[in-house]
């Protein structure tokens, strides 16, 4: 049962993290990524809260939901504060840009091929 409610935990964790990080990129990058990653994490995500509410209490399922709400929340906070202030903003801007650019190239590699 511990099993089975970590792994709860871990799917909602996931999806939630992956749809908390559409935020982070730039409109364009924010498009492609909302098109094809996000949707497919609101699904996991849905999957996940059924799969707790199917093997679990409501009680235990809104609770586990909460947690790794929170626990996204204070990791993508404390990430954004590391970052913030161990690189200047130039170098954020660089790696930034990199990241969209590689995540729009690898979007549309992978439809056209």
């Amino acid at each position: 049962m511990i099993i089975k409610y970590i792994s709860f935990l871990i799917g909602v964790i996931w999806s939630y993290s992956i749809i908390k990080t559409q935020s982070v990129f730039s409109k364009k990058a924010g498009l492609i990524f909302k098109i094809f990653i996000t949707k497919v994490s609101w699904f996991t995500l849905i999957a996940a809260c059924y799969f707790g509410y199917k093997n679990f209490s409501v009680k235990s399922t809104i609770i586990g939901v909460i947690i790794a709400i929170l626990l996204v929340n204070i990791g993508f906070y404390l990430s954004k504060k590391f970052i913030v202030q161990r690189f200047e903003e130039k170098q954020i801007t660089i790696y930034k840009s990199f990241f969209e650019y590689t995540l729009i190239f690898w979007v549309i590699y992978y439809v056209l091929f």
